[in-house]
Formats: C-alpha cells, sequence, structure tokens
C-alpha cells in the first residue's frame, strides 16, 4: 500500500533518492522519519511543519493540497467560485459515448438470479440504470492477500480508493430511487468511502460488526470490528424494517444479564430494537457452515439481516463481489432476485446452490430466534423459574418474585 510520492513530487524531491531526501528535510528544518511520513501517508503538514515547508519551498498551503489530493471544504469553494477560469484551464471534458459493454452469458443461473464470472466495472456497465433495490458490495481489502482469481491485493492506496470510486459510480447509477446501499469494508478504507459517497446519497448509518479474529497489535487498539456502511438513493430508503432481537440472558439460570428496573411494563414481546452495533453476527469458523477453504467468508446471518431490513420478495440484490456467493444464496432463500459478478473461478458458489438445503437449514435456525423478548424455550423457562416476561407484567402489572435456588439452611454450629 502507501501512495505514489505526491508530497515529494510536490516539493519537487527526488523519491528514489535518500541523499536527496535528507537534504530537502534538512532545508526545511523536519526531521527526516517526519518528512518521509508526510510523503508515505500523503498527509498534509500542520501547525510549525507547514510554516517550515511553506517558507523552505516557497509553496503555499493551497498549491500543497491541489497537488497532493487533500481537497478541503475551503479548496471546494474556492473551485466552485472560479469554475469557469477552471474549466478553462483543464477543458470541457465530455463523456464520449462507447460502443457500449459485451454481451455476456452467466455462468449459472437459478430460479431466482444469474451469476457472471467477470471483472465488476465491465459487469455493472452493462447493468440498467435506476434498476436495483439493494447493492451489497464486500470488496477486496488491499491487504496483500491471495485470492483466488490472483488479482493483486497491494495496490496503492490512492489507486485503490481511484478504483473503488469507479465502481461506486455504477453502484449508484443501477441502484432505484430509494434503493439501499451496503458496503462492508475495513474502518480504513470506509472512512474514506464514506466522504466520497456524502453528496451522492444519504448516509442512514455507520454499523459497527463485532469480529474478533485479528490479533491484537502493538501501540494500537485491539482491532475489533468491520464497518458497513448503509446509504440510501434520495431523500429516504423505500425500506428499513429491522428484525427484532432477543433481550440477552444467562445461559445457565436464564436471568437477564441487563437490568431493565421499572421499564419492564414497556418492552416490546417482540424483542429488542436491532442498534447500530451488531455483536451477534460473528465470522464462520466452523466447517459445518463454511463454503470455501483459503478466504473469508460473511456469515448467513450478516447477509439476512441487511437483505430482510432493506429489501421485499421480488427485489433486486446485486452483489459485485460474489465471494463464497453468501449474498446469493441467501437471496435465493429469501424469494429476492439477485444478480453479480466474480471475477475468480465460481465452482465454490455454484457448488453453494447444489447443497442449499444446508444453508436453508441454518437460515431457518436463525429466523426462528428473532422478533421474541424472550425466544420459546428462554420463556419457557423463566416462567418455571417465576423470572418475569412481558407477557406476564402485562398481565398482572406486577414483578413475579424473583427465583431463588433452594440452598440448605445455614446454621452456626
Amino acid at each position: 500500500m502507501g501512495y505514489s510520492n505526491q508530497f515529494f513530487q510536490a516539493l519537487g524531491v527526488d523519491s528514489n533518492s535518500s541523499k536527496e531526501i535528507k537534504v530537502a528535510a534538512a532545508k526545511a528544518g523536519i526531521p527526516v522519519a517526519r518528512f518521509n511520513h508526510y510523503n508515505k501517508t500523503n498527509t498534509l503538514p500542520s501547525g510549525e511543519d507547514l510554516r517550515l515547508i511553506q517558507n523552505a519551498f516557497g509553496v503555499s498551503e493551497l498549491e500543497l493540497k491541489l497537488k497532493i489530493g487533500r481537497i478541503d471544504r475551503s479548496t471546494i469553494e474556492l473551485i466552485q467560485q472560479y469554475s469557469e477560469q477552471v474549466l478553462g484551464v483543464i477543458g470541457r471534458a465530455e463523456d464520449v459515448a462507447d460502443a457500449g459493454p459485451e454481451k455476456m452469458e452467466p455462468v449459472f443461473s437459478s430460479p431466482f438470479g444469474s451469476l457472471y464470472q467477470q471483472d465488476c466495472l465491465q459487469f455493472l456497465k452493462t447493468v440498467e440504470s435506476d434498476s436495483v433495490d439493494l447493492v451489497f458490495a464486500d470488496p477486496p481489502f488491499n491487504l496483500d492477500k491471495l485470492y483466488p482469481s490472483n488479482m493483486d491485493d497491494n495496490i496503492k492506496e490512492e489507486e485503490y480508493l481511484s478504483w473503488t470510486e469507479s465502481w461506486l459510480k455504477e453502484s449508484i447509477r443501477v441502484l432505484k430511487q430509494g434503493g439501499a446501499l451496503f458496503i462492508w469494508n475495513l474502518p480504513l478504507w470506509n472512512s474514506n468511502i464514506s466522504s466520497f459517497l456524502h453528496g451522492r446519497l444519504t448516509f442512514k448509518h455507520w454499523i459497527a460488526v463485532d469480529i474478533k479474529y485479528s490479533l491484537p497489535i502493538q501501540g494500537r487498539l485491539y482491532p475489533s470490528h468491520y464497518s458497513l456502511l448503509y446509504f440510501v438513493k434520495g431523500e429516504k430508503g423505500n425500506k428499513l424494517v429491522a428484525d427484532r432481537l432477543p433481550t440477552p440472558t444467562c445461559p445457565s439460570c436464564f436471568d437477564n444479564l441487563k437490568d431493565y428496573g421499572g421499564y419492564k411494563h414497556k418492552m416490546n414481546p417482540q424483542g429488542v430494537s436491532l442498534t447500530d452495533v451488531w455483536t451477534d453476527t460473528p465470522p464462520v469458523r466452523h466447517a459445518k457452515y463454511k463454503k470455501r477453504t483459503g478466504a473469508n467468508e460473511l456469515p448467513v446471518k450478516l447477509l439476512d439481516r441487511v437483505i430482510e431490513m432493506s429489501t421485499n420478495e421480488g427485489d433486486l440484490v446485486l452483489d459485485p463481489f460474489g465471494g463464497s456467493g453468501t449474498t446469493f444464496v441467501v437471496a435465493e432463500l429469501k424469494g429476492r432476485r439477485w444478480v453479480g459478478c466474480e471475477i475468480g473461478p465460481c465452482e465454490d458458489i455454484v457448488n453453494r446452490f447444489d447443497s442449499i438445503q444446508d444453508d436453508k437449514a441454518n437460515l431457518d435456525s436463525i429466523r426462528s430466534n428473532l422478533n421474541y423478548l424472550y425466544t420459546p424455550i428462554i420463556k419457557k423457562e423463566r416462567e418455571a423459574r417465576g423470572l418475569w416476561t412481558a407477557e406476564s407484567v402485562a398481565r398482572n402489572n406486577i414483578e413475579p418474585k424473583p427465583y431463588v435456588k433452594d440452598v440448605p439452611e445455614f446454621k452456626l454450629i
């Protein structure tokens, strides 16, 4: 990763010459390590460092921002103010219509959808504008991982972000008004992606998904979540009806893990409202549920939740990064039309549809525990112990006596 030496280029410093870099850092009066940091991360200096660089290299803050591509609101306002002059300098580039994308044939079709083995950009260009109800994207994270497609997963940061913006523009184009866009990625990338999407779509949520499978890193907080961006096209989404969840209870005594105090009578018998922090969608590790080897796989529970909350039966779901096919299988099982592509081998996805009953059993199990304050099994155990349920509180308007386990009476000798 890293950037393409834009900071050094802006100052006229040869990035291949360590001697020239040291001389330039000394000229500015900035430690070499920090000078290199600005270049490696393409970061705009601030405070005293910015003043020193301006004086040493005769460059203004605005010029430096433009040359390294760090455009803030004040710079945008200047460009807007002088837009005619800017256009006069860079020209009025017009979009030139090409011959259109080549016709593609799916490598697999089902009653509800079609899968194409294709690059995501080429595929998206074949999709009709304003035709998709949900786009779910789980792109490569640019972490130098080996994918079955042998794609390069370790490119310069600006190249990765430029590529990301390209497929995002197409994803926005194909979305219906009111359609939803979900992007699964590391917080590092989604923070950049979110900035790009603002002004093009309407922000709904940054969902933090608890995924503890990375090792602690010295000098950093323990990374324990991925981010799931949620945007809609237009003022509001066509649907946002989230499943309700059971309240957590002790697995042995079935008591509440959270004290609801005097609010028990206000608890909804159908469960607790879904928040934007998801702790109940663990990664797929068990061989029983894992559908491909050597690569991460999104859990059925995650895709069920996303598809359920943002689409209706018969709606069209698109995934431009098919991976193991979780999006397609869940969409199929939930009666949604689907379409998508995978640049790498598609055998794992096709085989998954051949054994789709396994995923159906998993999905049925997941959904059997939703939209209850207490699942039927937990509710039965609580009633046997005299613990309150939403129904008992509503019925009696009093709190049942707490369950106390029988213990031998303690006596002094």
